[in-house]
């Protein structure tokens, strides 16, 4: 993957009508991957930890902060965090790749200074096995 900027990252949300909207204001975005490893280390394992392969709980978490832009992405968010109903996302990563899954809000944050704009933050758990496809 070549170098590129961190503002060609996508995160996009599907509609009701089944086309995929950007996360509209978003400044900052990440996607991490985690998986939890299962230590089966014993005695015999002679001062070494010992991890079991494939056995961990995996997980997709989508972050990022931003500014309000779009009524249409903001209304999505807000429905589906009160909802606590999984929502259908995508999350871009050009020359690299794309998960494409069903996200829970897990965070929804609104901050504003008295002299700055409102900004949100907000955090996606996967709450399925999510999909990578290789761009």
């Amino acid at each position: 993957m070549s170098a590129q900027r961190g503002g060609d990252m996508l995160l996009k949300i599907r509609n009701d009508a089944g086309a995929y909207v950007t996360v509209a204001g978003l400044r900052t975005k990440t996607l991490r991957l985690n998986a939890r490893p299962v230590d089966v280390t014993d005695t015999a394992s002679r001062g070494w930890k010992e991890l079991l392969p494939g056995a961990g709980m995996r997980t997709a978490e989508i972050s990022g902060t931003g500014v309000f832009r779009d009524a249409e992405s903001d209304t999505r968010l807000r429905g589906a965090f009160f909802e606590q109903s999984a929502q259908a996302c995508r999350f871009i990563i050009p020359d690299f790749g794309m998960i494409d899954g069903d996200f829970l809000i897990t965070g929804l944050n609104y901050a504003g200074s008295y002299n700055g704009e409102a900004q949100f933050e907000l955090t996606l758990m996967s709450a399925a096995v999510p999909e990578f496809t290789a761009l």
